[in-house]
Formats: structure tokens, sequence, C-alpha cells
């Protein structure tokens, strides 16, 4: 059986097929599943869609079709993040999608931490990531949904905003171009759009002596640090190239 299933996965372009196959056949509840999962593998949706999470920084995300999948490379955004914390942080995870960096971080201590997005079925997935372990999750529009409550009190700001720039998404893989919410993605014509509204927007919620931190391309890396030094924060950058990964981190003094 699993052989078979490689085959298939194969050809139909998988590139790690003996993996998503032992992926798939652990997750099916039998023969019959197990086939449905692998024909809608082999029609281009994305493996998590499939089998309903993502692995991410050691756990598994629950995420649900329609919502963007935790990318390998957004560990870096954790793990600079988790490096930052102290006890009773505040975090924040903006444009959290499923939850995965503040489900991740909730993990790791006892602290505060919120998240929202924009995109229903994000929300949705988020909640059941994160509410478990005692988090918050909003739905709305980067800072629109937040509790006054939270203004001035975040110590940690996480943020992993749509910066794929808008002529580029046509060029995205299948996989995230047709299963993904464009909302997700969509970064406005230079990338950066969401990541200004963001940094405009932290200084009503950003405790002193705080962090933000920033999700990017290498590409926009210059122009994204840029931004942080017009809303008065001190940029640095970190990258990790086996992940294609680049973050700013930034300090409000």
């Amino acid at each position: 059986m699993r052989a078979e299933v490689i085959r298939t996965l194969r050809a139909a372009g998988c590139v790690f097929a003996e993996d998503e196959a032992d992926l798939l056949i652990s997750t099916a509840a039998g023969p019959d599943e197990l086939d449905e999962m692998v024909a809608r593998r082999v029609a281009g949706l994305p493996l998590e869609h499939i089998v309903g999470f993502a692995e991410f920084c050691g756990r598994r995300i629950a995420v649900e079709p329609g919502v963007f999948v935790p990318r390998r490379r957004t560990e870096l955004l954790v793990e600079e993040a988790a490096r930052l914390l102290r006890p009773g942080a505040v975090v924040l995870d903006l444009c959290c999608g499923s939850g995965a960096a503040a489900t991740v971080l909730a993990g790791y201590g006892d602290y505060e931490v919120h998240a929202a997005d924009i995109e229903p079925a994000a929300v949705s997935c988020a909640r059941r990531n994160l509410e478990p372990l005692g988090g918050h999750v909003y739905e709305g529009d980067l800072y629109e949904p937040l509790p006054d409550s939270l203004r001035g009190r975040v110590d940690v700001l996480v943020v992993n905003v749509p910066y794929v720039p808008t002529d580029a998404i046509a060029l995205m893989p299948p996989e995230a171009r047709l299963h993904e919410p464009t909302v997700a993605l969509d970064g406005g014509p230079d990338g950066l759009d969401i990541a200004r509204r963001v940094l405009r927007g932290s200084g009503d919620w950003l405790a002193p002596q705080s962090m933000l931190l920033l999700e990017t391309s290498d590409e926009q890396a210059d122009a994204a640090s840029a931004l942080f030094v017009a809303e008065g924060l001190s940029p640095l950058l970190s990258r990790c190239d086996d992940r294609g990964a680049v973050v700013v981190v930034g300090e409000r003094a």
C-alpha cells in the first residue's frame, strides 16, 4: 500500500512523496479515506489542509481548508520572540492566521497571549489552537478588534503580514495561489502595504521597552527596516538561510 501511494504522489510531482505517504497513511482512518486523501493531494490541495494540521515548532497546529498554512521559515519569528519573553509578558500576534506563532509562544510559559486576524476561517482555526492554552483571539482588521485594555501594554508584538507583491502572486505555487486566501498573501504593489499600517499603528499598543518583530523577505528587508526607523523603533535583522527566513526585530525605546 505504501509503495503504491508513493508512486501515485511522485507521479503527481510531490517532491517529498515518501514523507507525505507516511503522513497520509498514519492519518487516514482506513483504506477508503486514504484513497480520498491521496486523490485530493494529487488534485493539488495542500497536504496540511488534507490531514488537518501543520507541523510547526514541534507542535501540531490545526489548519482548515482555506486557511494560510504556517511555513517553516516563520519558526524564526517565533524563536526570536521567545528569546525576548519575560515572565508575565503580554504578547500580541497580528495577522495570526491559524494562530501558530501565538500558540507556540503561549506554550512556553505563563504569558498573556492575544491574536487577531481579519479572515473568519483563520480566526476559527486560531481559536481552536490558542484558546485551550488560555489565549484570546479577535476577528478584525489589525488593531481594530483589540480591547482597549491592551493599549500601551504589549511587550512583544509578532507579525507575519501578507508580504507578497501583488504582481508576484500569479507566480506562486498553485497550492498557495489557489487554496490559500489572497488576503493572507497580498502585500500590495511592493509587498509592504500591511507592514506600513502595522508600524504606523503600533505606538498606541506597545509598552515602553517593548519589541516588534516582523517577518519579511530578503528583498524587502532594508525597506522594512526603514519603516521601523520612521516609527522610532531601532531595527536589527535576523536571518536563517536554511529556512529562507528574515525577521526585523525592533525595540521601542
